[in-house]
């Protein structure tokens, strides 16, 4: 993906609202700014302090970076790679996220609300307490997240691999969709798997409505 054409729009006429403290991370935004067309390559640099709201990071490269804190709050993050990126509590309100891959990123309470995160790849991400209110997360793949103590509040799935670790405070009031259990449900210490017509009445029961498809089931 380096070098690849972004999509041409907010980037023309958009800066960051605020720097990043670390020098070298500025560096590297201030000189894409001026360059045309390129993605941005911020593979482990330190971007906290920065808000980079509403800015187009579409096909970027921010593997291994620290994003903790920062906001994104619009940022369009399209199929651009968060690989183990640390975004704890940062602000992606409203982010698209579509096919971004955030395998074993860092997402503890960070805000996700209303983003788009169709067909994302979330495997082994931490997003313990993290926000997902109103967030589209149709087709996307959650294999080992942890979304112990997440906010799920009308949240919309499709067809998720779901297969999530979840205690009794991750919230599923208004969740709807389909999902391909079965889910990790952890009581202190201990936890035990959950799928099916078992896993529907415990979202049913907290005010959510999901279909659990059965192994081997055909597309809908």
């Amino acid at each position: 993906m380096v070098g690849e054409i972004m999509s041409s729009g907010a980037r023309e006429n958009w800066e960051p609202r605020t720097l990043p403290v670390d020098p070298e991370a500025t560096g590297r935004l201030r000189e894409w700014l001026t360059e045309e067309g390129f993605s941005l390559f911020g593979v482990e640099l330190d971007f906290r302090g920065a808000d980079l709201s509403g800015g187009d990071f579409s096909s970027s490269w921010f593997t291994d970076s620290v994003l903790a804190g920062v906001r994104l709050a619009g940022a369009v993050l399209y199929r651009a790679d968060l690989q183990s990126a640390d975004l704890t509590g940062a602000d992606l309100t409203g982010a698209d996220l579509v096919r971004a891959n955030l395998d074993r990123a860092l997402l503890r309470s960070a805000r996700l609300d209303g983003a788009d995160m169709v067909n994302a790849s979330l495997h082994g991400v931490d997003a313990s307490r993290a926000s997902f209110r109103g967030t589209r997360i149709m087709g996307a793949s959650l294999y080992g997240a942890d979304m112990r103590g997440a906010d799920l509040t009308d949240a919309v799935l499709f067809q998720n691999a779901f297969k999530v670790s979840v205690d009794d405070s991750t919230t599923v009031r208004g969740l709807t969709g389909s999902v391909f259990g079965p889910i990790s449900l952890f009581s202190g210490e201990s936890s035990r798997e959950m799928g099916g017509a078992e896993l529907e009445a415990w979202v049913a029961e907290r005010g959510g409505k999901v279909e659990v498809i059965a192994p081997g089931s055909p597309p809908q």
